[in-house]
């Protein structure tokens, strides 16, 4: 099998077979999927359709007690796929998204679109009343951010932000052991996506029928600047920034979900320092295919990277003073025990006298007399955990989402923990394409350079 064709879901099943591996229970949907009353169905739409909207329509109508009862989309063979992805010929589509806003019968919406498109979208579903799963990231502007915040609250909906590591038993895993204390004092953490193909450099091929015909060019526009018609701009938007985040909207956000979630941050970063550039895939594009990142946190630095000129495993490495956590592929989970039992030093004394260092060592010795017999400890050694085979955590964030609606308790990443997230994918933009520093300012709801 080629490492390089492989979908997150087949390495999770490589991970899943290693040696010496402790397979994670879910705990929700995929261990034990509960039956749900008629009363408690959940009838969704989607809006948008396309790459991550068919996955995510899949996602809910997999999860127990839920109806897809319409679909949106700027582009009418998207129309035709959800119909044909959600198995209903006969599926209610439409290109004007108010259609499903403004049905009674619409319980919640997923929404699926460009990300300057983000804000708008889930601002008028819960003014409609509607609960809202948002793709991530949640924003394409700082402002646009608290004003999501700020629908959630005032209309007293679910909002759910769609970086499925929030909901993953491997990570799950990890804060457990982060919260136990065996990683001691983490001060560095790092983590890299690397992709080196079309595709992963969002290069889509333009499919036949795209035309002005076939696609609602002005409303994909939308407050975005005016600019004719152009199916590279609708079909790979995440190129530009006129519609998205680059590499921070689309792979940084996953890491930084992860890494919130792990070691329980509730506040963007202090600083953002970014550098990188556009060295490959140059043709209609104004953002980076490299972008290298350090972040500041009150109590660790993170750096992160996106590369699209080389492929790699992705790896997060959270170092602490006790032990390592590396996690492979969002697939499989080791725990690296440090050394830190105490020892004469064996350095610096061989600079000095024999006197002084045989004094040091006696007294040492005394200061740290051996365990009487029977009590010594054993370090512990290195840890393997990992999903079981055909695990998939966009399941259980998709039904954490559910569950929140029936429950109408706040969703796991609702749109305070989505708006953290966004904010440092800010920052990283913003310190690279002024070069300078992003600070973030708490007072005015900012970032400011320098």
């Amino acid at each position: 099998m080629n490492k390089l064709s492989l979908t997150r879901r087949e390495f999770m099943r490589v991970g899943a077979g290693a040696a010496g591996v402790t397979l994670l229970r879910p705990t929700v949907l995929q261990a034990s999927p509960r039956a749900v009353p008629p009363s408690d169905r959940i009838r969704f739409a989607s809006i948008g359709c396309g790459i991550r909207g068919s996955e995510i329509m899949r996602a809910a109508i997999a999860c127990p007690g839920t109806e897809i009862v319409a679909a949106c989309d700027l582009y009418d063979s998207r129309l035709e796929w959800a119909r044909e992805n959600s198995q209903k010929p006969s599926l209610e589509v439409s290109k004007e998204y108010r259609k499903i806003l403004e049905r009674k019968d619409i319980d919640a919406v997923l929404v699926a679109v460009p990300d300057h498109w983000h804000s708008r979208l889930v601002e008028e579903a819960c003014a409609a009343g509607k609960d809202v799963y948002c793709e991530k990231p949640m924003s394409h502007k700082v402002e646009q951010g608290f004003a999501m915040v700020e629908a959630q609250e005032k209309h007293r909906r679910i909002v759910q932000i769609g970086s499925q590591r929030r909901s993953s038993v491997v990570y799950a895993k990890a804060k457990e052991i982060y919260d136990s204390g065996a990683l001691g004092q983490v001060t560095a953490i790092e983590e890299h996506i690397d992709r080196n193909d079309a595709s992963g450099a969002w290069v889509y091929p333009i499919p036949p029928d795209a035309s002005e015909k076939t696609i609602d060019w002005n409303t994909f526009l939308g407050d975005a600047p005016k600019h004719p018609f152009d199916p590279k701009r609708f079909f790979r938007w995440r190129c530009y920034q006129d519609y998205g985040e680059g590499l921070p909207g689309d792979l940084y956000v996953h890491m930084l979900t992860g890494i919130h979630f792990i070691m329980g941050v509730t506040a963007p970063p202090a600083r953002a320092q970014s550098a990188g550039g556009l060295f490959r895939w140059k043709e209609d594009r104004d953002v980076p295919d490299l972008i290298w990142t350090l972040y500041d946190y009150p109590t660790f630095r993170l750096s992160l990277r996106c590369n699209l000129n080389n492929e790699s495993d992705e790896v997060l490495h959270i170092y602490g003073t006790k032990g390592t956590l590396t996690l492979t592929n969002d697939a499989v989970l080791t725990f690296t025990p440090q050394d830190t039992a105490p020892r004469p030093e064996g350095y610096s004394i061989y600079g000095w006298p024999t006197r002084l260092r045989s004094q040091y060592l006696e007294n040492w010795r005394k200061e740290h007399p051996a365990p009487e017999p029977g009590r010594f400890s054993l370090a512990g050694g290195t840890e393997n955990f990992s999903a079981p085979p055909g695990y998939d955590e966009s399941l259980d964030h998709m039904n954490n989402f559910m569950e929140s609606i029936r429950t109408r308790k706040t969703s796991v990443e609702d749109a305070v923990y989505g708006n953290n997230t966004a904010l440092a994918c800010h920052m990283a933009n913003a310190s690279y394409f002024k070069k300078a520093s992003a600070v973030w300012d708490a007072g005015s709801k900012s970032i400011k350079t320098a």
